[in-house]
C-alpha cells in the first residue's frame, strides 16, 4: 500500500487534495453532501494505489533473442514474453527494455490489459553496427490503473546478452603452405600413400589385437608382426591479431583495427572449413584453442570483444606465440611495424613455420599530407622489406583492400615472394 500510495499520478494526488478540500469546506459549511463527495474523492486514488500495489508482485517476465549471436550490422530479435500471475486483471502496462546507446533507443510498448493468469507477448528488433557484449534489459514495466490515478514502476532484474561478432567474409580456396603433423605410432604416411602392402609394422606386443596382425610382413620376417596406430594428419595454423594501438590508424567501424579484426575472424573461419586445427593469439594475451568441436564460437566471442592495447608490444606477441609454438601455418594481422620490429618478427619462424602476414598500411586511413604520406609509405616498404628477407610472405593492404582479393596472395609459392623481395631491395637501393 505505501508503494502505491508513492505512486500516485497527478491526478491522483489532486483527488487526494480535492478531497481534503472539499472536507474543510463541509466542516466549515457543515454540508454532509459535500462530505460524502470529499470521502468519494479520498477513496478513488486510495483503492487505485491498493490495485495497483497488489499487483506489482503478480509479474513475471521471460526474455528470448534470437539469435545470441549477431554479425555487426545483422538484426536480432527480442521477444518479451509477459504473465500476470494475479487472479485480479491488470490495468494498463508500459513496457521499456533498457539497451545500450549502441543497439539504438530503448523499446516502449504498451499492453492495455492483462487478464487473470494470462499471458501476452511483444517483440522487438535490435541492430548493432559496432561489434562487442551488449547487455538487453532489465525490462521497466510501469503499471497503472484504468482511471490513471497510480503509477507503480517495476524493474525485472534478469538481463540477456547480445554479442555483435565481427563480419566475416567468405574467402575463395587456396593451396596453402604450411607443415602437416600426426601422432600415433608412425610419422610415415605409408597407410595412405602406398597402400595396404606397404603398411608401417611393428613387432607384436602382449595384448595387441590380433585382427592388426599384418601377416605378409609376418611371413617375411619369420616374427609376428601388427600394424601400427595411424592417426589422421591434421594441419595446424595460427591466427596473430596484433591490437598495438600505435600500430592503426582511424576510428570507429571503418578503422584499420577493425579491418584487421574482421580479417581475423573471416581467416579463421575459413581456415577451421579447411580442417585445420586453429590457434587465435592476440597482442592483448589472449591465446584462443579453437581446435575443439564449437571452437567458432569461442573464437569469435573473443574476437566481439578485443581491443586495442596501450601497452601491447611486438616482443610479447612473438613470446606468446612461441610459447605453444609447434610449427604448421602461421598467419599474422600487423597493423604498421616499424623496421626493428619486422626484424623481431622472424622469431615466429622457428620449428619450420610457414609465415604469412597481411601488413597493414595503417597510414592510408588517414588523409595526410602529401610529404607525410611519402614518409610513410617509405616506411612501410622498408617494414615489407625486412620481412621478406627474414622468410615472411607479406600482402600489404591498404585503405580500402577486400581480404577475398588479398587471400588468393597467401598461396604464392616461396619462389615468388623472394623474387618480390630481390625486386623490392633493389628499388630501396636505387632510391637511396
Amino acid at each position: 500500500m505505501r508503494a502505491g500510495l508513492r505512486g500516485l499520478t497527478t491526478r491522483g494526488r489532486s483527488f487526494l487534495a480535492a478531497a481534503v478540500a472539499a472536507a474543510i469546506s463541509a466542516g466549515i459549511l457543515g454540508e454532509k453532501d459535500l462530505l460524502r463527495v470529499a470521502v468519494l474523492l479520498a477513496i478513488l486514488p486510495l483503492l487505485a494505489a491498493a490495485y495497483v500495489g497488489r499487483s506489482r508482485y503478480k509479474l513475471a517476465c521471460n526474455r528470448s533473442l534470437d539469435p545470441h549471436r549477431v554479425p555487426v550490422g545483422a538484426n536480432s530479435r527480442v521477444v518479451l514474453r509477459l504473465q500476470n500471475l494475479s487472479r485480479l486483471p491488470t490495468g494498463t502496462l508500459l513496457l521499456e527494455d533498457r539497451l545500450p546507446y549502441a543497439l539504438g533507443s530503448r523499446p516502449r510498448v504498451v499492453l492495455e490489459r492483462l487478464g487473470a493468469h494470462q499471458a501476452s507477448s511483444v517483440a522487438y528488433t535490435v541492430r548493432a553496427d559496432v561489434r562487442g557484449r551488449y547487455d538487453v534489459g532489465p525490462l521497466v514495466v510501469r503499471m497503472t490503473d484504468p482511471f490513471g490515478l497510480c503509477e507503480l514502476t517495476r524493474s525485472f532484474p534478469s538481463t540477456d546478452h547480445l554479442t555483435v561478432i565481427p563480419q566475416v567474409t567468405p574467402l575463395p580456396s587456396v593451396r596453402l603452405p604450411g607443415e602437416y603433423a600426426g601422432s600415433g605410432d608412425s610419422r610415415a604416411r605409408s597407410v595412405a600413400v602406398h597402400g595396404e602392402d606397404d603398411a608401417a609394422t611393428r613387432e607384436y606386443r602382449r595384448g595387441d589385437d590380433l585382427r592388426r596382425v599384418h601377416w605378409k610382413s609376418t611371413a617375411r620376417t619369420g616374427e609376428l608382426m601388427v600394424r601400427r596406430e595411424e592417426q589422421p594428419w591434421e594441419s595446424r595454423a595460427t591466427v596473430v591479431l596484433d591490437t598495438r594501438a600505435y600500430g592503426h590508424r582511424g576510428e570507429g567501424p571503418t578503422a584499420s583495427f577493425e579491418w584487421a579484426v574482421s580479417a581475423a575472424a573471416s581467416i579463421a573461419v575459413h581456415l577451421r572449413q579447411a580442417g585445420y586445427k586453429l590457434r587465435l593469439v592476440t597482442g592483448a594475451g589472449a591465446d584462443v584453442d579453437a581446435s575443439e568441436a564449437g571452437g567458432d564460437g569461442a573464437l569469435l566471442d573473443h574476437l566481439a570483444e578485443v581491443r586495442l592495447d596501450q601497452r601491447a608490444e611486438v616482443t610479447g606477441l612473438v613470446q606468446r606465440v612461441r610459447q605453444r609454438s609447434d610449427g604448421g601455418l602461421i598467419i599474422g594481422l600487423f597493423g604498421t611495424v616499424s623496421v626493428a620490429e619486422a626484424e623481431l618478427l622472424a622469431g615466429l619462424r622457428g620449428n619450420n613455420a610457414t609465415c604469412v602476414g597481411f601488413l597493414l598500411n595503417s597510414s592510408t586511413w588517414l588523409s595526410l599530407p602529401e610529404k607525410a604520406r611519402a614518409e610513410a609509405e617509405h616506411a612501410h616498404a622498408a617494414a615489407v622489406l625486412a620481412m621478406l628477407q627474414s622468410g615472411w610472405r607479406v600482402v600489404g593492404v591498404d585503405h580500402g583492400g577486400r581480404l577475398p582479393a588479398l587471400w588468393p596472395q597467401a598461396g604464392r609459392g616461396a619462389q615468388g615472394f623472394a623474387m618480390r623481395a630481390a625486386l623490392a631491395e633493389t628499388v630501396a637501393g636505387g632510391v637511396r
